[in-house]
């Protein structure tokens, strides 16, 4: 993850800003924080460190991809329990005004806080690739959020909206799966089903299995829906996935594994054919860009 990006952590608990607030924490000196409430919705992405998190008289024990969602009036507080691993995470503050604007848009901008509201659910586990596709739209807001661009003010309300409704999705779709595949065209469950299965063995046959349709009509439809035949789709999909990967810090050769790339020099050049540099160098370049900035 870019330094840039990195917010040295405090222990305010009230926002600045009277619409959300944004913060990627990476900390290696832990504070202990009290036991607390907001009046604002608090969204918490963990991606690494030992600790629980106590909300009301409930421990819950996090895992990479986790999503926790405090709704306002509710105590909670993080417990450390090893003060030598590093503490990552993302923390998302709306408040409830914006809620209420979201919702004037849209009411399904607000599936997951009633959810939150009415069950007492407020931990979500995620695989992955469904976490990767959450982190990438926060570290896009962030990026908007702390550059200087053209039309900042606009993106960063369409990145707002595009991370609530994602994220609603997400969990909607999780416990309505039934519905999903009766709204969806078959096109479109094949990329849903590639996108939650990237990292198994995803041949044609294994395709036209699943879905009871022909493989040469699976390679027919995605030439005419993206000009592309489905191994091409689905290894810019992988080599997206890997890049990202690449970027928050993960090893290469368990980040090519975990994406479905049999062995290092298939991927090495298809990454390289894709991007026009190799994963090595792309993930040196990366730490050279860090450095320097930091500098």
């Amino acid at each position: 993850m870019h330094k840039k990006l990195q917010t040295g952590f405090s222990t305010r608990q009230y926002m600045l800003s009277k619409d959300f607030e944004l913060y990627y924490y990476h900390d290696t000196v832990l504070r202990k924080v009290a036991t607390h409430t907001h009046d604002y919705y608090e969204f918490y992405f963990f991606l690494e460190g030992n600790v629980s998190i106590q909300i009301d008289k409930e421990l819950y024990d996090v895992s990479y991809g986790d999503i926790l969602i405090m709704p306002p009036g509710i105590s909670h507080r993080p417990i450390i329990h090893n003060a030598d691993v590093p503490y990552r995470r993302f923390v998302f503050w709306i408040s409830q005004e914006f809620c209420s604007h979201l919702l004037s848009l849209s009411p399904d901008y607000g599936y997951l806080m009633q959810l939150v509201q009415t069950q007492k659910k407020y931990l979500f586990h995620n695989d992955r690739i469904t976490f990767h596709s959450i982190q990438s739209r926060l570290i896009t807001l962030l990026e908007e959020m702390q550059g200087n661009r053209f039309g900042k003010a606009a993106n960063i309300s369409l990145c707002v909206n595009d991370l609530i409704l994602h994220v609603n999705r997400v969990i909607y779709e999780r416990f309505h799966p039934v519905s999903v595949k009766e709204t969806t065209s078959l096109y479109e469950n094949i990329c849903n089903f590639i996108e939650t299965h990237i990292e198994e063995d995803l041949s044609l046959e294994r395709l036209a299995g699943e879905f009871f349709v022909s493989k040469y009509y699976i390679a027919h439809l995605f030439k005419e829906n993206l000009g592309l035949s489905i191994h091409q789709y689905i290894t810019k999909k992988r080599l997206a996935y890997c890049r990202q990967s690449i970027l928050s810090d993960n090893s290469i050769t368990k980040t090519y594994a975990s994406y479905g790339f049999g062995d290092y020099s298939s991927f090495y050049r298809a990454f390289k054919k894709e991007y026009g540099i190799s994963p090595k160098d792309f993930r040196d370049m990366s730490f050279i860009d860090e450095t320097s900035e930091a500098w």
